[in-house]
């Protein structure tokens, strides 16, 4: 054969082993398995596979590679359209364990489950604990640099306590946790990243403790200069040593979070817009009839946390003055895009009859791990578990698995 073939073959193979997809990992021993709420309710959802997929029910039968089908319920009965199905449960797993499977066109490992609720259908991925985590820390993190991998570790082991922690808190609907914000951002294959996935194996089975319990591993995205106490953020999450304000000040100038692009922010209402958007946000979070939102004359500062968060503005309308606490600030005070206020570690000036504006610090609710100062203390040096006992005191991290 000659030099030039030689070559031509070599890159081919190459080529061809650069396209095949990542083999599934094996489940370590011990390692839980996830039942990941992925679609809650739907009417229904598209289901295919690269590789084909077995569908087992009452009865079993096959979809072949890429063959997308719409699955939905009736009557409490899950049901493949133009194919079969009526089963209350039906489970989609790929014919090889290499290829993955997909759900409303965003690609999983592991196996689907849809279930029926009524007439309408809900979609879990069932999966190994490292394998769903692959999937979280890329999106939480975004895509990362090599000297921030300490960051992403301490995402990787903040995010399996988590979800260990809450496993089975949906256990009625058929999962343990759900895909979205509510839980933790979840996205499948499609946002896993090469350090990621490394952060992740690196890290397999380890959990943050405090005397021996999984902690709860708050996050958020950005402090601003100091994580916050839960009673400044939430309305039930109760105070535990661990959550505590801690100062995210580097040593010499500055925050290690403040490279965020979100460290200092602000927000500005023209005219009567925010008295239009609190007459909706306010019955909805608080239960208070529109009507008192007569008038915006004023707004007042009337309390501060051991974080210096607000935790308490005072709202002065014409009948008098409507006190807003902490953990509904976000939701109340509506951006003009009508999204929720980015922090409550914010200063308050108001105009009468012409403006307001809130100037903030931060993103997020504050409490436990800030994952740009995550970021900022990995480019510093500082290790994953450095990161975590900082954000979370007097913790451990062990090993679960």
């Amino acid at each position: 054969m000659s030099r030039a073939l030689t070559v031509l073959s070599l890159v081919l193979l190459l080529a061809g082993c650069a396209a095949r997809p990542p083999v599934v990992e094996e489940q370590r021993r011990g390692e839980p398995r996830l039942r990941i709420g992925l679609v809650v309710e739907a009417d229904a959802v598209r289901v295919r596979g690269q590789a084909g997929v077995t569908v087992r029910g009452s009865t079993a039968f096959d979809l072949g590679p890429e063959e997308e089908v719409r699955v939905f319920a009736s009557d409490g009965t899950v049901w493949v359209e133009g194919r079969g199905g009526g089963s209350h449960r039906l489970t989609f797993e790929s014919k090889d364990p290499r290829l993955f499977l997909s759900v409303n066109g965003r690609a999983y490992r592991g196996l689907v489950e849809v279930l029926s609720n009524g007439n309408s259908v809900t979609a879990v991925n069932v999966l190994g604990t490292e394998a769903y985590l692959r999937g979280v820390v890329g999106v939480e993190m975004g895509d990362r640099q090599r000297n921030e991998l300490a960051a992403l570790e301490a995402q990787a082991i903040a995010s399996r306590t988590y979800a260990l922690k809450n496993r089975g808190r949906f256990r009625t609907a058929g999962y343990d946790l759900r895909a979205g914000v509510q839980d933790q951002a979840y996205l499948g294959v499609e946002r896993e990243t090469e350090l990621g996935s490394a952060a992740v194996r690196r890290t397999a089975g380890m959990v943050v403790t405090y005397r021996s319990d999984l902690i709860s591993a708050f996050f958020h995205s950005t402090c601003g200069y100091s994580t916050a106490s839960p009673a400044e953020a939430f309305h039930t999450v109760r105070q535990v040593p661990y959550l505590r304000p801690v100062s995210d000040r580097r040593p010499s100038t500055g925050y290690y979070c403040d490279i965020s692009p979100r460290f200092r922010w602000s927000v500005e209402w023209d005219g009567n817009e925010l008295r239009d958007i609190l007459r909706n946000t306010i019955p909805s979070v608080m239960g208070i009839d529109a009507e008192m939102i007569d008038e915006v004359r004023a707004l007042h500062v009337h309390g501060l946390g051991p974080s210096r968060r607000v935790t308490e503005l005072r709202l002065e309308v014409g009948s008098g003055e409507i006190p807003v606490y902490g953990p509904d600030l976000r939701r109340v005070f509506l951006t003009p895009e009508r999204r929720p206020l980015g922090s409550t570690a914010i200063e308050v000036s108001y105009e009468r009859g012409a403006s307001a504006r809130i100037s903030g610090a931060g993103w997020g609710h504050g409490v436990g791990m800030c994952q740009w100062g995550a970021i900022g203390r990995a480019r510093a040096g500082q290790s994953a578990h450095e990161i975590l006992t900082t954000y979370f005191p007097g913790t451990r991290i062990e090993r679960s698995y």
